[in-house]
């Protein structure tokens, strides 16, 4: 769950800062079991170009970002 959050915020900050600005998202330290492979995970350029062409991930992603609930 913590890798679809956070793949969530990258979207919804790639979107609102220019591009020139670098995003990293990670997990509070101590907050999941995996979080040095999460952190790698969200921070990879393929790996969330890849998350983002599975389909299903990607209308998760987009239910979470144009949501309008709270």
């Amino acid at each position: 769950m913590a890798t679809v959050i956070g793949l969530c915020l990258r979207v919804k900050l790639k979107h609102y800062f220019p591009p020139h600005f670098k995003v990293d998202i990670k997990v509070s330290p101590g907050s999941h079991a995996n979080e040095e492979s999460v952190n790698k995970q969200l921070n990879d350029k393929e790996r969330v170009a890849a998350a983002l062409e599975n389909p299903n991930l990607r209308q998760l992603v987009d239910e979470c970002l144009y949501s309008n609930e709270l």
